[in-house]
């Protein structure tokens, strides 16, 4: 007895101990976050942009950076960096922009963004250089606006066209005795097309082929405007398989030259004038706009509200759309009298039709009292354009895949799953034919088909007419342009799913000039949470997430499918394919 009563006393004695130095130490972290430290350009300075940071729509942050670097904390996000691109070039203290293009973290419509951003940072006069060690396609296309590019001697560089890889689970799904009962609208949704083909289907190689071939186009003509090359003779670099090495880059002028990093560090130097002992400025975007003065007012006459991610029901959704918060939100722009028009912004490849339908609704009501402008950013697909078809104006990037106009349900039958390989049977009772209807446990009868593929027609038939309305176009139009087809956003542009090409600032433009206001102040949605929140929230989730990563190595992205296909049972979907790799 005498043992267990010093063992439990020397564990509860440790436990106090941990508790209070875990205690001083989230004291001493939030004294440090609270203790906002000045930051300033300095003169002379270099705007670092690193492209393998992902810009996502609404800033993220960081508690714990700030405790053991110099940043900040904040990434700011995509359309706060681009702002800040633009400001520097009428910085006096900014002399330039050192681009890191060692990956590229963001998607083809805010690359097109961050790519604009630099084009026109450039006609100040100011420099521009871009280097990579390794530059990749996606990267290079961001670079290629630079005034120089330069590549490690002895690193890589990929420009081999486009290439777009699904994941098919039919097999695997086949092997563990489950049957994905799909029932879906829409000859071109593809969406469930990985668990009931091995391979793409005709349809679906007839679509991706072409809005992919859009993408690459977009590419080469960018590329091609950037380095004085035509579109035929980069398409033929590609074909011909010419570059290989980075010399071959530069022997076809795709790149400036071959430097090692400290030779680039000489010549910014030398731009800027310095001696070769002194050290270059350089600030981070992300501190560049902190020394800015942060980023949004607590209130205004414009509300920007970004939705990225998959749209789901309920509430409290981060790093989605849930729809309870945005139906909340727009409802708070719609009734504030100060708030003179709303401004949307859709990033997302879909989700639950449900939840679509709610933020659809809300949004129509707020259209009644104040202009809604919609810009659309790497996705507005499915779900996402449902949410985006009533808007007065919407805009979209060249590069945007949209569309996808189309429904589908998957209700999983487990029984021989559970029967042969687990040898786990079901019994039980009911008071109705179909109160058990849909359950894991055993296939649909015909009758229960016929009634879920009804709904979902149903359901299509809603989507088709809110966008018909929305667009003003006719019925039969919107048939023809449906089919859960994919569009990029210059091809949606000529079909009338969306009204111009531009980004976020222009449908601020457009929402400035439609409510007639002076002076347009912008008050962002989401509202940023308290740092408390935001802290224990992205630790649990930054854990989870890296400790899986670790455990499941290349696996993680098998992971992360089957969890969204999950997330997809029992509940019509308006989505896009949920695993599309394009390289």
């Amino acid at each position: 007895m005498r043992s267990f009563l010093k063992f439990f006393l020397a564990s509860f004695v440790a436990l106090v101990i941990f508790s209070f130095l875990s205690f001083l130490f989230m004291i001493m972290v939030f004294a440090r976050m609270g203790a906002k430290k000045k930051v300033v350009v300095g003169s002379n300075a270099v705007v670092v942009v690193d492209l393998a940071q992902t810009f996502h729509e609404l800033r993220t942050d960081d508690p714990f950076l700030g405790l053991y670097t110099s940043e900040s904390g904040n990434v700011p996000g995509l359309f706060d960096a681009v702002r800040n691109i633009r400001s520097a070039a009428t910085d006096d203290n900014v002399k330039g922009i050192f681009i890191k293009a060692d990956g590229n973290g963001n998607g083809f419509a805010a690359s097109e963004e961050l790519r604009r951003a630099i084009t026109d940072f450039r006609k100040s006069g100011k420099f521009v250089y871009a280097y990579a060690e390794s530059l990749s396609q996606n990267a290079y296309y961001v670079a290629s606006a630079s005034s120089k590019v330069y590549v490690h001697p002895k690193g890589g560089v990929d420009f081999t066209g486009y290439s777009m890889t699904m994941m098919y689970l039919k097999g695997l799904l086949e092997k563990l005795e489950i049957e994905p009962q799909i029932f879906y609208n829409g000859r071109f949704k593809s969406a469930t097309e990985p668990l009931r083909e091995y391979k793409m289907s005709d349809a679906n190689r007839i679509q991706t082929t072409e809005f992919l071939n859009e993408l690459y186009g977009d590419f080469l003509t960018k590329v091609g405007e950037s380095r004085k090359i035509d579109t035929a003779t980069l398409h033929g670099y590609a074909n011909d398989g010419l570059i290989l090495e980075p010399s071959d880059a530069e022997h076809y002028k795709l790149i400036d030259g071959l430097r090692y990093d400290d030779q680039v560090m000489d010549e910014i130097k030398r731009s800027l004038a310095i001696g070769g002992e002194e050290k270059v400025n350089f600030i981070s975007l992300s501190r560049y706009a902190t020394a800015r003065g942060g980023y949004g007012d607590d209130y205004g006459n414009i509300a920007l509200i970004y939705g990225e991610g998959e749209i789901r029901t309920g509430e409290d959704g981060d790093k989605m759309i849930a729809s309870d918060d945005y139906v909340k939100m727009i409802r708070e722009a719609r009734q504030d009298k100060e708030i003179r028009a709303i401004v949307f912004r859709v990033n997302s490849p879909g989700g639950s039709a449900l939840a679509s339908e709610n933020i659809w609704r809300e949004l129509s009501l707020a259209r009644k009292a104040k202009p809604v402008i919609v810009t659309m950013g790497d996705y507005a697909a499915s779900g996402g354009y449902y949410i985006a078809c009533m808007a007065d104006s919407i805009f979209a990037e060249p590069n945007t895949l949209t569309g996808s106009i189309g429904v589908f349900t998957v209700l999983p039958n487990m029984q021989g799953f559970f029967n042969n390989k687990l040898g786990i049977t079901f019994d039980g009772v009911k008071t109705a034919p179909f109160a058990d209807a849909g359950s894991a446990s055993r296939p649909l009868t015909d009758k229960e088909k016929v009634l879920v593929q009804r709904s979902v027609d149903s359901i299509y038939a809603t989507f088709k007419h809110r966008v018909a309305e929305g667009r003003k176009l006719d019925a039969a139009v919107v048939d023809s342009i449906s089919q859960g087809r994919v569009w990029t956003g210059r091809q949606a542009l000529k079909l009338g799913l969306v009204d111009r090409l531009g980004g976020v600032q222009d449908a601020i433009d457009c929402a400035t000039r439609m409510a007639n206001i002076p002076e347009p102040r912008l008050i962002t949605y989401p509202r940023p949470k308290n740092t408390f929140e935001k802290f224990m929230k992205g630790f649990n989730e930054s854990v989870k997430a890296n400790y899986l990563k670790e455990e499941l190595g290349s696996d993680y992205r098998i992971y992360e499918t089957i969890k969204k296909v999950r997330a997809m049972q029992g509940e019509a979907q308006a989505k896009l394919p949920y695993e599309m790799v394009i390289q």
